[in-house]
């Protein structure tokens, strides 16, 4: 391809960016072949010239710069800049925050084909977020990103079937789909995939391959994966009973911020498993998980304010979070 992109071939220039980019792994000769290429029209070049400038791959990062180039990209009717630009829009990155322009990006990169662009157009949907709630609609993109391969379109499309947004609850569907994205390897759908394994929800009960995908789940950094192998260890779920390694996971788990791992670590310190007892620390984590919504871990910082456990007697208080658990 050298030649030919020296020759200013714009498609010889975006295989060589692509080349340095994931195959030498030289970000800045990578960059500077997408620039070429990008200057010289051609559209996905131009969505990943914005790429580098939103992450700062082979030059400084610049939101700005990256939401120009994502704009350019997404003129010119690539999918990818289409989506990426929605994701600008979103979040305010080198624009102002627009939700309906993100909305009209992402149904503008769903309608060209891109999976990426699908999910997030059915999480829309879903969520209502800048548009009308709609199951229906967010059940028919989530299967459109699924049937294109994109594994968190999998895990949602699981979600669906498991709990009958946008069609009628099914098991057996859930299960299918919740695999597919596990062995693509995304932590939720790994997480989701042990929950069906351990409650018998579309396939046998097998606490041993629950155990084996929360494992997967909890080591790509899924924190409710994390707290489902903690419960594993506590409870000798698929595996020997491990208190230590049970108080190892719902930390990890309760600093990425999960409320019911939160609640867990506070009842390791509490009852002293796995750690040393320690009431304050109890009450510290009950507290997190309870003001991050989490029923357990209100009622459980309700009974620390009763019995003063970690903190003073405050009947008062306890109250208010035995309302809240209730």
């Amino acid at each position: 391809y050298l030649e030919s992109a020296k020759k200013g071939d714009s498609i010889a220039q975006y295989q060589l960016g692509y080349y340095y980019q994931y195959v030498v792994k030289d970000c800045a000769k990578a960059f500077i072949w997408y620039s070429k290429s990008a200057n010289n029209g051609h559209a996905e070049s131009q969505n990943n010239l914005g790429f580098c400038y939103e992450k700062g791959f082979g030059t400084d990062k610049n939101y700005d710069k990256a939401f120009e180039w994502y704009s350019i990209s997404a003129n010119n009717g690539c999918a990818l800049g289409q989506n990426n630009l929605g994701q600008c829009y979103k979040y305010g990155r080198g624009v102002t925050q627009d939700y309906e322009k993100a909305f009209e990006w992402y149904s503008k990169s769903a309608n060209n084909g891109y999976a990426l662009g699908q999910n997030n157009l059915g999480e829309c949907y879903e969520n209502g977020n800048f548009v009308a709630q709609n199951y229906e609609k967010a059940f028919e993109w989530y299967y459109k990103s699924a049937n294109n391969g994109y594994a968190e379109g999998q895990n949602n499309l699981g979600l669906c079937y498991e709990f009958g947004t946008g069609t009628t609850r099914n098991y057996n569907k859930a299960f299918e789909w919740y695999s597919k994205s596990a062995n693509s390897g995304f932590s939720f759908g790994q997480n989701n995939l042990g929950q069906c394994y351990e409650y018998g929800r579309g396939v046998v009960h097998d606490f041993e391959k629950a155990f084996e995908w929360y494992s997967k789940s909890a080591n790509n950094e899924c924190a409710a994966g994390q707290n489902n192998l903690g419960d594993c260890y506590y409870y000798g779920c698929g595996i020997i009973q491990d208190y230590e390694k049970a108080f190892e996971w719902y930390s990890k788990s309760a600093n990425n911020g999960h409320a019911l791992g939160q609640n867990n670590l506070g009842q390791c310190y509490e009852y002293g498993r796995g750690v040393i007892q320690d009431y304050e620390k109890a009450f510290e984590w009950y507290s997190k998980s309870a003001n991050n919504g989490c029923v357990e871990g209100q009622n459980n910082l309700g009974i620390c304010y009763n019995n003063g456990i970690g903190t003073s007697v405050n009947v008062q208080e306890a109250i208010i979070w035995y309302q809240m658990a209730s």
